[in-house]
């Protein structure tokens, strides 16, 4: 079973820089979105080089119980009961948008926004949310960052009240059609003619990972390539190929597992073990 310890190990083994030309090379992808998503794919799946599609599909599919689109959220899903993985493609260090879902320390199966594929897959009620964030310029990418919902976000409760006051507070418009959605709020019929209605919907962002960790990580910008990610000490504990990824830190040059402790989204006051992983090229 694969895990994000399989894929640092995928990566640091033989990182690959110029996503798009090894993806158009194997006719993959065409852009460095879809490069970067594909590649993410081959890092679990560890077929970055495999040439055969046949192959590659059958080994992606022992892998992945989920594989979505960028309008549903999640990206993926690890076969098993393993991580609900996001991916992100920024040209900078902006924020991430995440549009009408608003971050996740966890992905449930009864959120309302995920598809029927993605909750009839495989059994299972929640999953660790990985979000896989990379700095693509041109056809290159410079920053690779891995960071769990645990250590990125707070409870559902802290998103969802803001979502339900919104909600309560367009019950209280009078002579207005309030409509059943997925979003926000849907109004119809918003003036004297009835013919003007109104959705309104979220539009979540969350800070880039490296602002947000920035008093544990900083990337070496003198560098081609630069990776990092962040595991708390339990989850980590509880990983496969741990052993594995730690014999190649004697082997491999600048790949570094360290141990920080970073503020707890739910109560900054309260400090969390986690290990830092970080690669460079």
């Amino acid at each position: 079973m694969s895990n994000i310890i399989k894929a640092i190990i995928t990566l640091v083994s033989d990182p690959k820089v110029a996503l798009v030309r090894h993806y158009t090379s194997v006719n993959r992808a065409n852009n460095m979105g879809d490069a970067l998503e594909e590649y993410v794919k081959d890092l679990f799946a560890n077929t970055v080089e495999e040439q055969d599609e046949n192959t590659r599909h059958l080994r992606i599919r022992e892998v992945f119980s989920y594989l979505g689109r960028s309008n549903t959220p999640p990206d993926s899903l690890l076969r098993g009961g393993g991580d609900a993985i996001e991916v992100k493609k920024l040209q900078g260090i902006n924020d991430l948008a995440l549009n009408s879902s608003h971050p996740k320390r966890k992905l449930r199966n009864d959120n309302p926004k995920i598809n029927a594929h993605c909750k009839n897959c495989e059994p299972w009620e929640e999953r660790d949310m990985l979000y896989i964030v990379g700095k693509c310029i041109n056809d290159n990418i410079e920053l690779l960052c891995m960071i769990y919902g645990d250590e990125y976000c707070a409870d559902i409760e802290t998103y969802s009240r803001i979502e339900n006051v919104v909600k309560t507070g367009l019950q209280t418009i009078g002579d207005i059609e309030l409509v059943q959605t997925n979003e926000l709020g849907k109004l119809n019929r918003v003036d004297p003619l009835g013919i003007t209605n109104m959705r309104i919907r979220g539009m979540w962002t969350i800070s880039h990972p490296l602002k947000v960790f920035d008093y544990v990580y900083t990337p070496d910008n003198s560098k081609l390539f630069n990776f990092m990610a962040l595991i708390n000490e339990e989850k980590y504990n509880s990983l496969l190929y741990t052993e594995e990824l730690e014999e190649l830190v004697e082997i491999i040059e600048d790949l570094i597992i360290s141990d920080v402790l970073i503020k707890e989204p739910n109560n900054p006051a309260i400090l969390k073990k986690c290990k830092l992983i970080t690669f460079k090229i």
